[in-house]
């Protein structure tokens, strides 16, 4: 279909489709030494090596395409054998893998109920139950991850539900593990890693947060005009004065869940080999990989999880949502009174959900609940193939998307995990850091992360989020309504991507969307 105002193919694209594939063992050695990451690996994985034939045969189906304009084989399959039909209703974030069998499924169920309970404060005769708080930001997982899809920025005056803040302060002579380039934070010496906005009986909240919206006017080619929404969120009403000098805020909501093992499966390998710290081929497109300690493992590991890639697995990052988020203690987390500081007597004093020395989320829930996360399903393609689809897909690749949404991988071949073993998997992201700019900016940093850097969203999904959730909500604090205001908040390495998008026709610029929107 012509395209008669699509922009002149720019400069980075001949090396975005001339990219080497994936699955280069040859080349990670060279790799982790240029980064100092030769300590990473992953141990929470128990993978089989690849054969050089598997190599050989993940190249070619992990390779650029040669013509975009077409449908690709097996992309209407974004999670490989695991993927699921994609559903009209609310759930259709929460099945499980399409290729899960039906003992493991009922592993997925225990896993779910987990997931969707609402915890009570301690003591109480639903002893299983109890432990919440004393001061937490949600009673369920589910709470947040709003039928395991995304959470949303509150309306003003609205209780903020799926999103939370936040905060750290400088510690410049903090641990650094060994990592280079690591940025050492501290939690606020009285509020800790986040603000609490709930409390249990007896205890007060630690504060809340307001957003205020300015409106942003985007000329678009073709005379449409976008508005924009630019968030200015402040901690308010704290219960216990104000934060230290120099906290760094930032809002974040809630992520959907879908496609979360198959993630964790990409191997580190292909991730690190599309990473360009110093933008050597010179596409202004540089992609970092965040380093971050692992609680779990003791050690140095490559983050994947989080805005900013900041937990390197599914267990623990469930794990840190229990104790951040809820209160509840586990072995990776066991402070029983969750987030509360020293400054916090009262809550430090409060009852708790377990006896001294155990924990009030135990390994085997905890096991439970990472497996749900782990088997999301991830729903079919619609209409791949269809003609504004490919002209959107087309588009897509011309405007230099793919340099950071890598649209596909080959998972690890697993001993242990059926679902997501050696699965060609099209999530449309490397899973590194990319400067976004000043606009979407929290000068937070976080690992190796700086504030203006977050970690490429996976798009698969993504045309799925009003239809899960009943409200648009983009980027990492649902600032963005529409997926076009989402890829016009693009700046810094996004910039050349975003004035392409600009300079669309309306015709080709809603081919876009509707690519988008199939994935």
């Amino acid at each position: 279909m012509p395209c008669s105002s699509r922009p002149t193919r720019p400069r980075w694209l001949a090396a975005v489709l001339g990219r080497p594939a994936l699955a280069l063992p040859f080349a990670l050695a060279g790799a982790a030494a240029a980064l100092g990451v030769e300590g990473w690996g992953e141990p929470h994985l128990s993978v089989l090596p690849r054969t050089s034939e598997e190599a050989a045969r993940i190249a070619a189906a992990t390779a650029a395409p040669s013509d975009v304009s077409k449908p690709q084989r097996f992309e209407d399959l974004p999670a490989g054998a695991a993927t699921v039909r994609a559903r009209l209703g609310t759930d259709a974030f929460s099945q499980p893998s399409g290729n899960m069998d039906f003992a493991r499924e009922l592993d997925f169920k225990l896993g779910n109920a987990l997931f969707r309970r609402d915890w009570v404060s301690a003591p109480s005769s639903t002893s299983a139950s109890d432990g919440l708080g004393p001061l937490f930001n949600a009673r369920s997982c589910q709470s947040c991850h709003v039928r395991d899809g995304r959470g949303r920025a509150p309306e003003p005056g609205e209780e903020a539900l799926s999103i939370f803040l936040r905060v750290s302060v400088p510690a410049p002579d903090g641990e650094s593990h060994g990592i280079p380039g690591f940025h050492p934070t501290a939690p606020d010496p009285v509020y800790g890693g986040q603000i609490q906005d709930k409390a249990v009986q007896g205890q007060t909240p630690e504060g809340s947060f307001s957003v205020t919206w300015e409106e942003v006017e985007v000329l678009l080619a073709g005379g449409e005009i976008a508005r924009l929404r630019h968030p200015t969120y402040e901690a308010t009403d704290l219960a216990f004065g104000p934060l230290a000098p120099g906290t760094m805020l930032s809002p974040r909501v809630a992520p959907q869940m879908i496609g979360l093992g198959l993630l964790e499966a990409v191997p580190e390998a292909d991730i690190l080999a599309l990473a360009d710290e110093g933008d050597a081929d010179g596409d202004g497109i540089s992609g970092r990989a965040n380093a971050v300690w692992s609680t779990e493992f003791g050690r140095p590991m490559l983050g994947r999880f989080g805005h900013k890639a900041g937990t390197a697995t599914i267990r623990e990052q469930s794990a840190a949502a229990f104790s951040g988020d809820m209160g509840l203690s586990t072995t990776l987390f066991p402070q029983a009174a969750g987030e509360c500081t020293e400054a916090e007597i009262g809550c430090r004093a409060a009852p708790a959900g377990a006896a001294e020395g155990e924990v009030e989320l135990d390994d085997a829930s905890l096991d439970l609940v990472a497996f749900y996360a782990r088997n999301l399903g991830v729903p079919g393609r619609r209409a791949p193939d269809d003609g504004t689809v490919l002209q959107g897909k087309a588009i897509f690749h011309e405007a230099g998307c793919p340099a950071c949404h890598q649209p596909s991988f080959v998972t690890h071949r697993l001993d242990d995990r059926p679902e997501q073993s050696f699965q060609l998997v099209w999530p449309y992201t490397d899973l590194l850091l990319h400067d976004m700019g000043e606009g979407l900016a929290d000068h937070r940093p976080e690992g190796r992360a700086t504030g203006t850097e977050w970690r490429t969203a996976p798009l698969w999904g993504i045309g799925m989020t009003e239809q899960v959730t009943g409200v648009g909500s983009y980027l990492h604090d649902g600032r963005a309504r529409t997926l076009l205001e989402a890829v016009l908040w693009h700046d810094g390495e996004g910039r050349e991507s975003r004035d392409a998008v600009v300079a669309l026709n309306p015709a080709d610029r809603a081919a876009l969307v509707r690519f988008l929107e199939s994935l």
